[in-house]
């Protein structure tokens, strides 16, 4: 399945309008799952930056974190970085309309190419490492980004069908993954192999927050892969399984995984 023409897609068709990016932001805080469990991890991190702190939202796509982190830490001065020009350009229109354009800008960059030294407090990777295939020289470079006592925070799939896949020469259900997902072994050694400390990897989306990733994801996307005809019963969709998926994301929030199709992993660099 193709997942990058669907959120170009929506980019397009809500950058016109201030009020409708405001609204998909907060929708999608609330209605994917991966959001919550960063965003818990970021509420627990900013208190240690009450005050002024420097954060790359790398792979910042839409911007829906950068948006969220601005917004609540008024504080962070903010860097997004993606590979495409496009979620970049779409980002900087908005961004500059808004309260926060003084402290958030929006750059296009590689981050296997990307050479920064000790700047940055926290650095944030969200569904970004499994479309990389040099992932160690990125982590090397997060890590050289960094300031001492900084924080990395990863979202991504796990080795345990993520990605949809579930058996070892599964497909995964998004085309552009050139990983299926990491074991908690694989990417807490690739992060101390780069000079990271107290690398702490957890899973999310287990059973309950599987069921919700299939709701609120899959099948709209398998559905607007057929067509974009799609888009005009989504709210329809969106209306019967909202609720169910909220209901479900609490419950995957608020309970410890013994396996999930989802990481969360948190670094520091001392």
């Amino acid at each position: 399945m193709q997942y990058e023409p669907i959120k170009k897609s929506l980019g397009r068709f809500i950058s016109g309008s201030l009020l409708m990016r405001k609204a998909l932001y907060a929708f999608l805080d609330l209605l994917l799952l991966r959001t919550w469990h960063v965003n818990k991890v970021l509420k627990s991190i900013a208190k240690e930056f009450r005050g002024k702190a420097h954060v790359l939202d790398a792979g910042s796509g839409l911007g829906q974190y950068t948006w969220r982190m601005g917004r609540k830490n008024p504080g962070w001065e903010i860097n997004g970085i993606d590979i495409d020009l496009d979620h970049i350009e779409d980002c900087k229109r908005f961004f500059s309309q808004t309260r926060l354009s003084g402290r958030v800008g929006f750059e296009t960059g590689d981050l296997t190419l990307t050479d920064e030294n000790e700047k940055y407090d926290i650095i944030l990777s969200v569904d970004v490492m499994e479309h990389i295939k040099d992932d160690i020289l990125v982590f090397s470079n997060f890590n050289k980004a960094l300031k001492k006592n900084g924080y990395l925070v990863i979202s991504t799939p796990s080795d345990k069908g993520g990605s949809d896949v579930n058996e070892e020469h599964g497909k995964s259900f998004i085309d552009e993954h050139v990983r299926d997902g990491y074991s908690i072994e694989e990417i807490t050694s690739k992060l101390i192999s780069v000079g990271f400390n107290d690398v702490l990897a957890r899973y999310t989306y287990g059973k309950p927050g599987n069921i919700s990733w299939r709701l609120s994801m899959k099948y709209p996307v398998m559905m607007l892969n057929k067509s974009y005809f799609f888009f005009i019963i989504l709210p329809v969709y969106y209306f019967l399984t909202f609720p169910v998926s909220l209901i479900l994301n609490t419950f995957d929030l608020h309970t410890t995984h013994k396996s999930g199709t989802g990481l969360l992993v948190t670094a520091r660099k001392r």
